[in-house]
């Protein structure tokens, strides 16, 4: 086994880095404590940098005009991109571009022409809506939301609740009830534009989330035309979950970076900050706070890798959902833990608006949630592990 990333992989790494540190982290120190995007001559200008860069579209596979990193590359770049104070749910503010909607990637050549592409070169947006008030993490029961048969045409009314970017989208995945009597085989998948007939969003203001809004939409008859459907009717959660699955290991890994960013700064200030007459990286319980959050921040590592090794190495994401879901379990509750002892080590300047230590501890109380809360992670887990003919060696 290689555990060390290799020379394409470090340059890249390398190259994500110097971009973060030196391009936007000094705009961040001229912008408010909670901003989402940049000024638009920045975007723009940083913008043309990452195509120039030839990284534009990180998560883009190759035949769509994308780099075509592999998972693995892709954790590690994520872990990088997030070590800024809006990195979590705005990394590099988006200057890097990404395809959001993978599950377009399955769909016909009209659809990729009128939703897909548009997105990947920046001129449309999209969302993905899956939750509703019912439920979120077991959509083959929890969803509600019809779509009923009307000529060629299917009409759909519903709700869909906590939806991110939504409120400044042009169109979205909204996933509904075909068939009430097949459980997960009864959904579909149906791209619903924002201008249809009946479709209507509502901003859900206040989230411990900084700056853009989730949303609340509701659905009254919106009427989808047949070529609107997105594979096969009756598949929709199997195109979620395949795309789900993969995003978990990006997801992790960028809560990860905020951990090793809240780390690094933890032991600068432990190192410059005295008490009584000594620094505070003297104190023993200082230096165990800073050895458990090293040990949280390796191990959440090496199992992201390992989820995205798999990953790779897979045909479908049932072959690698169990370390997935062990990977986003550990590195989401473990990250929020390094930034608590960061703040900690920090004081009062932790908690401050100065920092962005109190952003990324609001933020990533909800990366226990978003994604599949830590629970279902466990199920998933529990699930495999009494599946019979449990190992546990690597060989």
């Amino acid at each position: 086994m290689d555990l060390q990333p290799n020379e394409q992989q470090r340059m890249i790494v390398q190259t994500v880095r110097r971009f973060i540190r030196e391009e936007i982290i000094p705009l961040e120190r001229e912008l408010d404590p909670d901003a989402f995007e940049l000024p638009p001559e920045h975007e723009e200008r940083l913008t043309r940098k990452v195509r120039e860069m030839g990284l534009y579209g990180l998560d883009v596979p190759a035949e769509f005009g994308g780099p075509g990193l592999d998972t693995v590359t892709l954790a590690l770049v994520f872990e990088e991109l997030s070590q800024h104070r809006a990195g979590l749910y705005a990394p590099a503010y988006g200057v890097f571009g990404t395809v959001g909607l993978a599950q377009l990637y399955r769909g016909t050549e009209e659809q990729r022409q009128k939703y897909l592409y548009p997105m990947l070169r920046g001129e449309k947006r999209g969302f993905f809506a899956l939750t509703e008030p019912s439920g979120g993490s077991d959509p083959a029961r929890a969803i509600q939301t019809r779509a009923v048969r009307d000529g060629d045409d299917w009409v759909i009314t519903g709700s869909k609740i906590f939806i991110s970017g939504a409120d400044r989208a042009d169109f979205g995945l909204v996933y509904a009830r075909t068939d009430p009597t097949r459980g997960r085989q009864g959904i579909t998948c149906f791209i619903v534009e924002t201008n249809m007939p009946g479709f209507a969003i509502r901003r859900i203001v206040h989230t411990l989330r900084s700056a853009e809004y989730a949303t609340e939409i509701t659905l009254d008859g919106v009427r989808v035309p047949p070529e609107n459907v997105l594979g096969e009717e009756g598949q929709g959660l199997d195109i979620a979950n395949e795309v789900l699955t993969r995003n978990r290991i990006t997801y992790s890994a960028a809560s990860l970076g905020v951990a090793v960013a809240a780390q690094r700064m933890a032991i600068d200030y432990a190192q410059k900050r005295e008490t009584f007459g000594a620094p505070l990286s003297t104190r023993q319980a200082i230096q165990w706070m800073l050895i458990d959050n090293e040990i949280e921040i390796r191990s959440a590592r090496w199992l992201i890798l390992q989820a995205a090794d798999k990953a790779d190495r897979s045909a479908s994401a049932r072959d690698y959902r169990f370390e997935t879901a062990i990977a986003k379990a550990f590195a989401t509750e473990a990250a929020f833990r390094v930034v608590d002892r960061a703040i900690q080590i920090h004081g009062g300047y932790g908690v401050s608006k100065d920092l962005p230590l109190e952003r990324w501890f609001r933020e990533l109380r909800i990366r226990r949630i978003g994604e599949g809360p830590t629970e279902v992670q466990r199920l998933i887990i529990a699930r495999q592990l009494f599946s019979g003919g449990y190992n546990g060696s690597l060989v």
